[in-house]
């Protein structure tokens, strides 16, 4: 397994972070609690039953929230850009369908169908679709700005 640099800060930056995560997986929790299953109730979901939010001409995407984690499916038309952000989640990217380059650790990844990248917790990223590109984003935890609809950085670009 490949190792990940990163960088040293002090312990006065580190102690700000862990208080800025623990307000933010807080902030996630009760987003999260109001689109959540239920104690642990079985669900059963067809992509169909669930709303397919536009967020911009070339991107769309739904999206399942379970207790601790939550699953997206991603379409994303060709030239697509989801510009650099990172987040405190972790995040399993699958491609169905289609090619996703990436930007990331100072590194560019294409991720083909059938290929999954696991992007840590802080990290940053962008992507571009180098077609029309079907994918399956698994996030834990799930992504509270994408539930509240506060993920600026998506919405009415291309």
């Amino acid at each position: 397994m490949a190792k990940i640099k990163t960088k040293s800060t002090s312990k006065a930056g580190s102690s700000a972070r862990r208080k800025n995560d623990a307000a933010s997986h807080s902030r996630a929790k009760r987003a999260v609690a109001k689109h959540a299953v239920s104690g642990t109730a079985l669900q059963y979901i067809p992509w169909h039953t669930v709303e397919l939010e536009d967020l911009n001409p070339l991107l769309q995407r739904q999206f399942v929230v379970g207790q601790e984690i939550m699953l997206a499916r991603v379409l994303l038309k060709k030239g697509c850009i989801v510009p650099e952000h990172s987040h405190h989640n972790e995040q399993l990217t699958y491609i169905l369908d289609g090619a996703l380059k990436f930007w990331i650790d100072g590194k560019e990844i294409v991720v083909n169908a059938g290929e999954v990248l696991c992007i840590p917790a802080h990290m940053p990223h962008k992507a571009e679709a180098m077609v029309d590109t079907v994918d399956l984003d698994i996030f834990n935890p799930p992504r509270a700005d994408w539930i509240s609809k506060t993920d600026q950085y998506l919405r009415g670009r291309k």
